[in-house]
C-alpha cells in the first residue's frame, strides 16, 4: 500500500471501517513490507510518477539492451562464414522458353575473364574510386548512415537501395544475390567485415573489377573493355575509364548505346572527370583533353540472339523487371533463372516471313538507295481478352546491326489508327452540342453525319471558332480538295476524312478521347497534348504493342487485357508470383465497342483496308499515314487476333524520321498498301488452324446526332448499324432538302484501293445503313473516295509542339505538320 492507502485505511479504523477497514489498518502497521527484486510500479509514488521508471532501472535497462546486442553482434560475427569465391562465381544460363515450354535460347553470364590488378588500367581503378567510393583506400568497409538508410527504406516499404562502399559492392557481387532484402543486408554486413579484415584492398580492388556488371552482357573490366572499346583492359585511356565507370551506376540507363541515354551518359561521364581531377588521380590538362565522348563501337551480338529473338528477349526482360521490381538486368545477366514466355515459334515465324517477303517484293535499296534504305517494320500480335503477346516483329536482326526493338517503338506517330478513339468516345460519353434528357451529353452512333469539305473551319462546343497561332480561324485539311458536304461518321471512318473527327473531337473534348484511349490500352506518357486541335488525327507516338492492345479491346467488346509476355519465372528453382495473365478490365460498354468495331468492318471491306479481303474471314481494321509520309500503318482484327503493323523510314544514325515518298518506287506510301499487305500474309498463315468466326452483332447505342449545318433528314434512329453486307450509302429520303449541287473535284486515286471501279454498289436487296443520307455527286456511290497517301503540309495539321494549330496549308501554329491520312 501507498502512503495514502495507509492513511485513508487508518481513518476508515476510527470510523469502524469493519473487516476491510482492519485489514487496511493491519497493512499500515506492518509498513511496506520485504523490499522487491525490481521496484515497479515503484513503491511509495503516486500517479504518473508511479509508473516511470527511475534513472537507475533505465540505465539498467539500456546496459541490458546494449549487452544483449553487442552479444548477438559477437555471435553473428564468430558464425558468418565466408563463402568459397570460386564455387559462387560461376557462368550461369537465363534460359528463355517458347509457349509450349520448349527452349528458345539462352542468356547469361559467360562472357567473363578474370584479370589480375595489373592487368587493369590505373585510369579505370581511378575512375571507378572516384565514382564510387572516394575513400576506398582508407574507409573500414563500411558506410553506416548508407546501411542504416537502405535498411530504414527497406523497413518502410520505400525504394531499396544498394551498397555504398565498393568493399560492400564487391561482397554483394561474388558472394550474395542481387536481391535488395533485409536479410542479406544483414549478411552483406557481416561477411564485409570480415572481408575487410581479412584482405588488402588491392584484393577487394580486383575482386570488385571483376565481378561487377557494366552491361552488354560483359562481366568484369576485361569483358567491359572489349565490349564496349574493342581493347584490353590494360590499355584503356582517362576518357574510356571514366565512360565504363559510369556505367556502374547502371548500365540498362547509362550505356550510351540506347539514345535515350546518350545526353545522361554523357552528364555522368564529365561528373567522373571532374571527380578524378578532385581526388587528384588526374591534372585538370589531363582533364582537358576529354573534350569529346568516346562513343562505343558497335554491339558485337551474340550468335543465340539473331532473328526475332533478342527483341523477344527484350520484351520478356522488360515484361519480367517491370512485374517484380527485385529483379535486375544485372540479375538477369549474372543467369539463373528459368523464364516462359508467350511467344508462339510458329507465328514469329510467319510474321518475319510475311515482312520479309513483302520487303523483298516491294524494296530495292541498290536500284533505289536514296529511297529504299533504312526502311523499318514494327508488329506485335496479341490475343484478345487475354493479352498474350503471340509474335512480334522488332526489325532485321541485331545480326544486321538493328539493335532498337521497333515492336515497342516510341516517337512513331500512328495517323488514323487513333480516329476510333474519337468514335468509341462520342459512342461512350456523347456529344457536349447535344444533351441528353437527364442533361448529360447525348452519345451518338455511327449515322451521325459531319461535314467533311476540305479546309473547313473547326468550331468548339459553344459555337465559337477555333483560331490558330495566327489570330485566324483554323481550318482543317483532308487528303484532297474535295466538297464532301455531311457524311456519316461511318463514311468518314471508311474514307478516313479528317474534318469530321476533328470536330468530332471538339464535340467530345479532347480531354475525353486521352482518357477513353488510356482506358484501353493506351500508354498515358505515349499521348500527345490533346489540347491541340489535331489531336484526333494521330499525332501521338503509340508503340505497335500498345496499339494492339487498344484494338484488341474492340475485339473483345470492351474488355481491355494488359499485354503480357512471360507467364512464370523462376529464380535459383523457386517461382515468383505475379506473372501471367492479369484479370481484363471492363474499358467500353459491350454494344459501344462492337459499333466500333462493325464501322471498322467496312473500312475493311469497302474503304481504305480493302487488301485484307484476301484474308477470306471477317476483319475490322484502320489504317494510318502521317503528313509528309513519315509512317504508315494498319491495325486490324478478328474476333481470335489482333496485329499492328508500323512502317518507317529513320537515319539510324541520327535517329531522324524520314519521309516515306518514293519507297518502292511509289510516289508515297499508304496505310492500305505496304503495311495492310504484311498484316494479310501474316494474318493468313497465324489462323491457317482456326476456325473463321464473325463479330459480335452490335446491339443498339446512341442516336444520330448531326453536327451544326447538317441537312434536316427524316431518318434519324437510335438503332446501330451493322455491316452484314458491303456498305453503300443510302438513297436520300424525298422530303430532305437537298443543297445546291456541288462540282466533282478532280483528284487522284489508288489503283486497286480507292479508285472509282473499287467503290462498293448498292446492294438492292438488303440495305445495311437506313439511317444514312447521300447527297448527289458528293457522297453518292459513285464518287472516289479519297487516296490513303498524307499530303505534305496541311492546314494546321498536328504535330509535337503545343501551340495552336493555324489555318496555313503548310501546317501551323509552331507545329510540325504531321498526320493522318487513312
Amino acid at each position: 500500500m501507498t502512503r495514502a492507502e495507509m492513511r485513508k485505511a487508518a481513518q476508515k479504523k476510527g470510523k469502524g471501517g469493519g473487516r476491510r477497514g482492519d485489514a487496511a489498518a493491519a497493512a499500515a502497521a506492518a509498513g511496506p513490507g520485504k523490499k522487491r527484486f525490481i521496484d515497479y510500479p515503484r513503491f511509495g509514488k503516486t500517479g504518473v510518477r508511479r509508473w516511470l521508471p527511475s534513472w537507475k532501472q533505465w540505465l539498467s535497462g539500456f546496459l541490458l539492451v546494449f549487452g544483449c546486442f553487442v552479444g548477438l553482434v559477437f555471435y553473428l560475427y564468430q558464425t558468418t562464414k565466408v563463402p568459397e569465391l570460386n564455387d559462387l562465381v560461376k557462368d550461369q544460363n537465363t534460359i528463355y522458353y517458347w509457349a509450349d515450354s520448349t527452349e528458345m535460347t539462352r542468356k547469361g553470364q559467360t562472357n567473363r575473364q578474370i584479370v589480375e590488378l595489373k592487368d587493369i588500367s590505373p585510369n579505370l581503378q581511378n575512375a571507378v574510386i572516384a565514382a564510387e567510393n572516394k575513400t576506398f583506400k582508407t574507409d573500414s568497409g563500411i558506410d553506416p548512415k548508407g546501411m542504416l538508410r537502405a535498411v530504414y527504406n527497406m523497413a518502410k516499404g520505400g525504394e531499396t537501395q544498394g551498397a555504398s562502399t565498393i568493399t560492400q559492392q564487391y561482397v554483394k557481387n561474388a558472394y550474395l544475390s542481387q536481391e535488395q532484402t533485409l536479410s542479406r543486408k544483414v549478411k552483406e554486413f557481416f561477411i564485409t567485415l570480415k572481408i575487410n579484415q581479412d584482405k588488402e584492398k588491392g584484393e577487394i580492388l580486383t575482386g570488385y573489377l571483376n565481378t561487377s556488371w557494366f552491361g552488354r552482357g560483359a562481366n568484369g573490366a576485361q569483358a567491359a573493355a572489349q565490349a564496349y572499346y574493342g581493347v584490353d583492359a590494360k590499355d584503356l585511356n582517362v576518357c574510356q575509364s571514366a565512360m565504363l565507370a559510369g556505367l556502374l551506376k547502371g548500365a540498362t540507363y547509362y550505356d550510351p548505346t540506347n539514345p535515350a541515354n546518350k545526353e545522361r551518359a554523357q552528364g555522368r561521364w564529365n561528373w567522373i572527370l571532374d571527380q578524378m581531377v578532385d581526388t587528384k588521380a588526374i591534372t585538370p590538362d589531363e582533364r582537358a583533353k576529354c573534350n569529346v565522348f568516346p562513343d562505343p563501337v558497335p554491339q558485337k551480338p551474340s550468335s543465340n540472339m539473331n532473328g526475332e529473338i533478342s527483341y523477344l528477349v527484350d520484351t520478356a526482360n522488360k515484361y519480367v523487371m517491370a512485374t517484380d521490381k527485385t529483379i535486375t538486368q544485372q540479375m538477369i545477366d549474372r543467369g539463373g533463372l528459368k523464364i516462359y514466355t508467350t511467344f508462339e515459334k510458329d507465328k514469329v515465324d510467319a510474321l518475319k516471313k510475311a515482312v520479309d517477303d513483302v520487303k523483298s517484293e516491294n524494296l530495292n535499296p541498290q536500284k533505289r538507295p536514296d529511297n529504299d534504305t533504312n526502311i523499318q517494320f514494327g508488329s506485335a500480335s496479341i490475343r484478345p481478352g487475354d493479352g498474350a503477346i503471340v509474335a512480334l516483329y522488332g526489325g532485321d536482326g541485331v545480326e544486321n546491326g538493328h539493335f532498337d526493338n521497333n515492336a515497342d517503338a516510341t516517337g512513331v506517330q500512328v495517323g488514323s489508327t487513333f480516329k476510333p478513339f474519337v468514335l468509341a468516345t462520342a459512342m461512350q460519353v456523347g456529344v457536349q452540342t447535344a444533351k441528353d434528357d437527364k442533361g448529360k451529353p447525348k452519345r451518338i452512333n455511327a449515322d451521325s453525319r459531319y461535314l467533311a469539305d476540305d479546309m473547313s473551319e473547326i468550331r468548339k462546343p459553344d459555337g465559337s471558332l477555333v483560331i490558330g497561332d495566327d489570330g485566324k480561324p483554323y481550318r482543317q485539311k483532308n487528303e484532297d480538295s474535295g466538297k464532301r458536304g455531311y457524311v456519316s461518321l461511318r463514311q468518314s471512318m471508311q474514307f478516313s476524312y479528317n474534318v469530321p473527327f476533328v470536330q468530332l473531337n471538339q464535340d467530345v473534348g479532347g480531354q475525353n478521347v486521352a482518357d477513353i484511349a488510356v482506358q484501353m490500352g493506351v500508354k498515358k506518357e505515349s499521348l500527345a497534348d490533346p489540347k491541340t486541335a489535331t489531336f484526333p488525327l494521330g499525332t501521338s507516338t503509340i508503340s505497335p504493342i500498345r496499339m494492339a492492345t487498344a484494338y484488341g479491346t474492340l475485339a473483345a467488346s470492351g474488355k481491355e487485357a494488359e499485354p503480357y509476355s512471360v507467364t512464370k519465372v523462376e529464380v535459383s528453382g523457386v517461382e515468383r508470383p505475379g506473372f501471367g495473365k492479369k484479370e481484363p478490365k471492363v474499358a467500353l460498354e459491350p454494344a459501344v465497342a462492337d459499333n466500333v468495331t462493325d464501322v471498322l468492318v467496312n473500312v475493311a471491306v469497302n474503304g481504305t483496308g480493302k487488301k485484307t479481303k484476301d484474308l477470306g474471314r471477317p476483319v475490322a481494321g484502320k489504317t494510318g499515314t502521317t503528313d509528309q509520309n513519315k509512317s504508315a500503318w494498319w491495325v486490324g482484327y478478328t474476333p481470335q487476333l489482333v496485329t499492328s503493323v508500323a512502317m518507317w523510314r529513320e537515319d539510324p544514325s541520327k535517329h531522324e524520321r524520314q519521309s516515306l515518298n518514293g519507297t518502292g518506287g511509289k510516289e508515297s506510301i499508304h496505310g492500305g498498301d505496304i503495311p495492310t499487305d504484311v498484316f494479310t500474309r501474316y494474318m493468313r498463315a497465324a489462323l491457317a488452324n482456326e476456325k473463321k468466326m464473325d463479330f459480335p452483332t452490335p446491339q443498339p447505342v446512341g442516336t444520330e446526332v448531326d453536327s451544326s449545318g447538317a441537312p434536316s433528314t427524316a431518318t434519324a434512329t437510335a438503332t446501330p448499324t451493322m455491316t452484314d453486307t458491303p456498305t453503300a450509302p443510302a438513297q436520300p429520303q424525298s422530303q430532305a432538302p437537298q443543297p445546291p449541287v456541288q462540282p466533282q473535284p478532280t483528284q487522284t486515286c489508288v489503283p486497286g484501293v480507292d479508285c472509282p471501279g473499287d467503290q462498293p454498289t448498292p446492294s438492292n436487296t438488303k440495305n445495311p445503313h437506313p439511317g444514312n443520307t447521300c447527297l448527289p455527286l458528293i457522297n453518292c456511290p459513285t464518287q472516289p473516295g479519297p487516296t490513303d497517301s498524307s499530303t505534305p503540309g496541311g492546314g494546321g495539321r498536328p504535330g509535337g509542339g503545343g501551340g495552336k494549330p493555324t489555318p496555313s496549308s503548310t501546317g501551323g501554329g509552331g507545329q510540325q505538320g504531321v498526320t493522318a491520312g487513312q
